[in-house]
């Protein structure tokens, strides 16, 4: 890895510089493409997303199928403010560090280009058609202020809701006018007084219980409808679902961290925001290691996060981040009974 980081860091920042906003990464996803076919892997591009790509290498017969997941599409306006042009240069210094120093080993490495997280959520388009679900575990990076993993994710859902009135003469024939405006303003008020009767993490946090707001979310609107006399529409978005959390991951990603002496490292997050990488991780177990590259108070979406997006640490972070998964790798690769062990816990975890 460390052999190759001018070559990953050169790569990362040219897709800083390219900008490319969800669902149009096209010379983003090509650069990472055209890299990964040159050490061997097989690249299938347009899996489930114009801008998606699944390259794989097969080492021998059997053996976990592992998934390394990368993101880069920029921010509308500001450009690379969340750091995913640092995702997709270590993912593949991971994945080639394991195919030329793990041939021994029979598995198969899959570096997944996954677009749009910041708006649609490109992994949920692409689980709907069957893609990474043959993964037994999946790993990511992103940048951070500090070195560290998550506990849980922040589910979510989105909906744009149109009521549909009447127009009538307000002072000739007011009680043939239906009021839309109206409707909106009694959704308002009772999906307000809803804050008051759901849970203290509700921003909308766990999946199963945010399923049930969606329920009285629904009820509100249709109330307002029937209070009214109006009709309505609702749009409703992908669903983020809030992932299965995996220990055992965690605790190995941390491990590792430190044994590559990586900046700034930190507890577990408690929570973090909404991520698409969440419905990957209610179907198969895995984590993202954190990488520390701005300043301890740094925001993502911030001014902060790109002003350090071609920095020294940023670039160090490229190679913690892909020397963190590759040492992962190995250790799921040389001791078997660790894969089990994991999927134990995230078989039990989801259950619950």
């Amino acid at each position: 890895i460390e052999n190759r980081r001018d070559e990953l860091t050169a790569m990362a920042d040219k897709i800083f510089d390219l900008s490319e906003v969800s669902g149009e990464e096209y010379q983003s996803a090509e650069l990472l493409c055209s890299y990964l076919e040159k050490e061997g892997f097989e690249v299938e591009r347009g899996t489930g997303f114009p801008t998606a790509f699944r390259a794989e290498w097969r080492n021998g017969s059997g053996g976990p199928v592992i998934g390394i997941l990368v993101e880069y599409d920029a921010l509308e306006k500001i450009g690379h403010a969340c750091g995913h042009h640092l995702q997709g240069p270590a993912g593949i210094g991971a994945a080639i560090a394991v195919k030329e120093c793990m041939s021994e080993y029979p598995c198969t490495i899959v570096v997944y280009g996954t677009p749009a997280e910041e708006t649609l959520g490109g992994k949920i388009v692409m689980l709907d058609k069957g893609y990474m679900k043959e993964l037994d575990l999946a790993f990511m990076s992103h940048g951070s202020p500090n070195t560290s993993v998550d506990e849980k994710c922040m589910a979510l859902e989105n909906f744009v809701v149109t009521f549909h009135g009447i127009k009538s003469h307000a002072a000739i024939s007011p009680e043939q006018g239906r009021s839309a405006l109206d409707a909106a303003l009694l959704s308002f008020h009772a999906i307000e007084m809803l804050r008051e009767h759901v849970k203290d993490d509700t921003r909308m946090h766990y999946t199963k219980y945010l399923d049930e707001v969606v329920e009285r979310f629904y009820n509100i609107i249709k109330g307002a409808s029937l209070m009214t006399d109006t009709t309505y529409e609702i749009q409703r978005d992908l669903p983020f679902k809030s992932k299965v959390v995996c220990h055992k991951v965690n605790n190995l990603l941390m491990e590792n961290a430190s044994y590559e002496n990586a900046p700034a490292i930190a507890p577990p997050r408690e929570k973090t925001g909404s991520t698409d990488f969440g419905n990957v991780l209610y179907e198969v177990p895995g984590s993202c290691i954190r990488i520390a590259f701005t300043q301890p108070d740094a925001q993502p979406h911030s001014q902060e996060y790109l002003d350090a997006g071609k920095s020294q640490a940023a670039h160090d972070a490229i190679v913690y981040a892909a020397k963190i998964m590759a040492d992962s790798i190995s250790d799921v690769l040389t001791n078997p009974g660790l894969l089990e062990e994991i999927k134990e816990e995230f078989n039990a975890a989801k259950e619950k």
